[in-house]
């Protein structure tokens, strides 16, 4: 995997760390030297079009909004987006180049509103919320609270009003810090759609016999929810590692499942079916039309 396909992969920003498990040292330097990513702080780098995307919102005399100042903001996102997402006050006209340019927002932000070419912190968790499909929406919130924003949501949460408040109260409060990274907040509003299902990121299980720490766990389900990522475990002692503890949790009487990367975001609706297919026998319901309403495997 390339050095822009895992940044891309793990939220539009990432250490040189992760970049190197995922790649390798020669790759993130060879990426560097061609300026297919630059850095944006000491040992984090992120693609160009994130810089760009402020010198643009700059010319255009207007602040990066939702997911591009999330970003801005150090918040891994679900998807960067490939056009950034701009704010400006309703009243002022946007030149035709200009929204072919951005995807342009209408708001008046005040003093408090704005840092710096971007919405402020507040300001931007509150529209990612209010306005983003759930999974983009948890996934931010999650990112957020990782980065030590408790006291912006809590802010949050306590000062919206108005139409989509109620959306905005449900996403924040199931935020969770100890979510890893996108992939696993994007299964983690996958699994809040179906009924019956409660998982928790990262709850460490252990025994005589094994110990783990599983992305989703679902303990009185006895359900475990893997998210898996080549570039996390791409040696062979990885992979031995991984397999003995998925073995020692089945014979344990746990329900693993383990979803790609690819599946999680680009098949939603079958991660849902088979979730929903696991819980119903897990609460000993045998509806049948669950199965049957499964997309197919490939």
């Amino acid at each position: 995997m390339d050095v822009v396909t895992v940044i891309e992969r793990l939220g539009g920003l990432a250490s040189r760390a992760d970049l190197i498990r995922a790649t390798s040292r020669a790759d993130v330097d060879r990426a560097l030297r061609a300026g297919a990513v630059v850095s944006v702080g000491h040992g984090r780098y992120a693609t160009p079009g994130s810089d760009q995307a402020a010198v643009l919102a700059f010319r255009l005399n207007g602040h990066l909004s939702l997911t591009s100042a999330a970003v801005h903001h150090g918040w891994e996102v679900k998807t960067v987006p490939d056009v950034p997402h701009v704010a400006f006050p309703r009243k002022r006209n946007v030149a035709q180049l200009g929204r072919r340019q951005v995807v342009v927002h209408r708001a008046d932000l005040g003093p408090d509103d704005t840092s710096g070419i971007a919405t402020s912190r507040d300001v931007t968790l509150l529209h990612c919320l209010r306005s983003l499909p759930d999974d983009e929406a948890l996934t931010i919130a999650d990112s957020a609270l990782r980065h030590g924003e408790i006291a912006t949501l809590r802010r949050v949460l306590a000062s919206v009003r108005g139409a989509g408040s109620a959306k905005v109260r449900r996403i924040g409060l199931a935020a969770d810090a100890r979510a890893a990274n996108p992939f696993e907040s994007v299964t983690r509003a996958i699994c809040l759609q179906v009924p019956g299902l409660h998982v928790v990121p990262q709850v460490v299980l252990s025994t005589d016999h094994y110990w783990a720490r599983p992305d989703l766990v679902d303990r009185e389900l006895r359900i475990v929810v893997e998210c898996e990522s080549w570039e996390w475990h791409g040696d062979r002692k990885g992979f031995v590692k991984d397999v003995r503890r998925y073995t020692l949790l089945t014979a344990d009487g746990w329900t693993v499942l383990r979803f790609t990367w690819d599946d999680v975001m680009l098949r939603p609706a079958w991660v849902r079916a088979v979730l929903a297919q696991v819980v119903a026998r897990a609460v000993g319901d045998a509806r049948t039309e669950v199965a049957d309403a499964w997309p197919a495997a490939a």
